[in-house]
């Protein structure tokens, strides 16, 4: 099987680091060029200890990206920045995959919306691949295996580590005002809220916050049930769901952030029925920057290239 190429934009961010480790341990994929203009002429060896050779960054602009002739782009960039860069791709090379991690196409059926273990059976070829977001994952694998049996829109609380707003510096990442904080922000019509209310075709309410700690996301979601039921019950239903999914995991405690902060996968547990049995507490975590982002565009791309979808990603170190 021959190697495919694969061009980084936007390496600069932390998301563009942990794509580059992934890709560098990667038997059948090779890091053709890595795009950052806040980089640019350094050695990416001299960046991220796991990458071995002599490539730099370079600022490209879009005309050279699309001429690079790459197998796969993965464009790790902030949201409205990827049109020019898809229609130069288009213009150039337009088999090569494009895996853009922005918002940019999550609501454009054009696109493939890949959260595998939700979507992949959907997947028919396409060369265009929305990585879905970080929140939006969690909440979606939350919910999912109770979707025919919901009696509203599900109530999701998530918070985050700061890492998940980017390297730009703002108040959501700046350790001295997180410091014994928590801040909550765009607590209606979230973009997230939007996405996971379209993918999962029911209403869905979500609440935002940051935290101090670096990377990682707890995502709490409460549901309002049908019918009564039993927790037994329904940690079993979670379990059949995600049988043969490797990267989830169901706990019978609340998962903690800090066990999954560094792993690939998702822990779901703490299933809690109040009185009545028609409500549900579940908790779900994940690493924003692996499982949602960095790991999650792995996956589409070994789909894209008929790999196996774990291959690079370590799952032997456990989700």
């Amino acid at each position: 099987m021959s190697r495919k190429t694969v061009g980084i934009v936007g390496a600069r961010g932390h998301t563009g680091a942990e794509l580059i480790k992934l890709i560098a341990r990667h038997p059948q994929l090779e890091l053709a060029f890595v795009s950052s203009r806040e980089l640019a002429g350094q050695k990416v060896s001299e960046q991220i200890a796991e990458f071995a050779g002599e490539l730099r960054y370079e600022n490209l602009s879009h005309e050279q990206v699309g001429g690079k002739g790459a197998d796969a782009v993965i464009l790790a960039l902030p949201n409205g920045k990827a049109a020019e860069l898809v229609a130069a791709i288009d213009a150039q090379k337009p088999d090569t995959v494009v895996v853009d991690l922005s918002a940019d196409y999550r609501f454009n059926e054009d696109w493939y919306y890949g959260l595998p273990e939700l979507t992949r059976a959907g997947y028919a070829g396409q060369r265009r691949i929305s990585n879905p977001g970080c929140y939006a994952t969690a909440m979606q694998l939350a919910i999912a295996p109770l979707l025919d049996q919901l009696a509203g829109p599900p109530q999701c609380f998530g918070v985050s580590g700061y890492s998940g707003a980017g390297t730009t510096p703002s108040d959501k990442n700046n350790p001295e005002l997180l410091r014994d904080n928590l801040m909550p922000y765009a607590l209606a019509d979230h973009m997230h809220e939007r996405e996971v209310s379209r993918h999962l075709g029911v209403p869905v309410e979500f609440m935002p916050h940051v935290a101090p700690h670096f990377r990682g996301i707890t995502m709490t979601v409460n549901l309002w049930l049908r019918r009564p039921v039993k927790v037994e019950a329904i940690r079993e239903l979670y379990r059949q769901r995600y049988a043969d999914e490797p990267l989830v995991a169901i706990l019978d405690d609340a998962p903690w952030v800090s066990r999954i902060a560094g792993r690939h996968g998702v822990e779901i547990g703490g299933f809690t029925v109040a009185p009545g049995g028609k409500r549900l507490v579940v908790v779900a975590t994940l690493d924003n920057l692996l499982k949602g982002a960095a790991t999650q565009a792995m996956q589409n791309l070994n789909l894209a290239f008929g790999f196996d979808e774990l291959m690079s990603i370590p799952v032997e170190e456990g989700v």
